[in-house]
């Protein structure tokens, strides 16, 4: 039970301070609109990163089905704890996103543009095209999981069944590669890279009452954060299992 409640809290945290940041930057009368999407990128990096050192240890500090889904394809993870972990994230997501619908209340109100206040939430494509999108996100977790695997696979510690991400200082690679991610690809498609990251926000911004919000966009297109990232993450560990099989690793 401890390590689904890991997943929860972590995915919270990383949704809180991730929604938040948004947030703070893109609605009226926030003392930091306008702080841009540097300000952005690397806060969504700290966002993972700080949830990663508090819970690496316990449940590998997964907090994104793309990664559980990744590494149990790949054989690192069992299988019969990934409905679990996703409840959790999806859940933990929710709550971040809603907490983030409460506190910065005034500032939805200030705020005209339904589009804005949707993206505090969850990521929309800066052009429409689906196939070009699901690309972008399918790279964008590919990055995030074979970069994990690097990163820990050069630590030692992997490939333990069971793990996730580096324990210790190997973790501040954490928020390198969010940001790498972020300010290379985001431009595209907000670079979810992560299912709970989206699904579980706009669910939020469906359910909470945000004033003047407008649709969530459930459509097509919020499919892309859902299946681009979890093909992505598959991707990124098998073909790190394949390169390195090579090297005897």
């Amino acid at each position: 039970m401890f390590p689904y409640l890991c997943e929860f809290v972590g995915t919270f945290i990383l949704l809180l301070l991730g929604n938040g940041v948004v947030a703070n930057v893109c609605l009226n009368k926030s003392n930091f609109q306008g702080g841009g999407l540097c300000m952005i990128t690397c806060a969504w990096g700290i966002a993972v990163m700080i949830p990663v050192y508090i819970f690496g240890a316990y449940s590998g500090a997964h907090f994104n089905p793309a990664v559980t889904i990744g590494l149990a394809a790949g054989g690192l993870f069992p299988w019969a704890m990934v409905p679990g972990y996703i409840i959790a994230q999806m859940a933990g997501g929710f709550c971040g996103g809603a907490l983030v619908s409460i506190m910065f209340h005034d500032q939805f109100a200030a705020t005209e543009n339904q589009a804005t206040k949707l993206g505090v939430f969850c990521t929309a494509p800066a052009v429409r095209n689906i196939p070009l999108n699901l690309l972008s996100e399918i790279v964008g977790a590919f990055v995030l999981l074979f970069a994990i695997m690097g990163i820990s696979n050069a630590a030692g510690l992997h490939p333990a069944p069971g793990a996730g991400l580096a324990v210790g200082m190997n973790n501040l690679y954490i928020l390198g590669i969010i940001i790498g991610i972020g300010q290379s690809f985001g431009g595209l498609t907000g670079y979810a890279i992560n299912p709970a990251r989206d699904w579980g926000p706009r669910l939020a911004h469906t359910i909470m009452p945000i004033p003047g919000k407008g649709s969530s966009h459930w459509g097509d297109y919020a499919l892309v954060p859902l299946v681009g990232p979890i093909i992505g993450g598959i991707l990124g560990v098998l073909l790190y299992q394949l390169v390195f099989s090579f090297a005897g690793k």
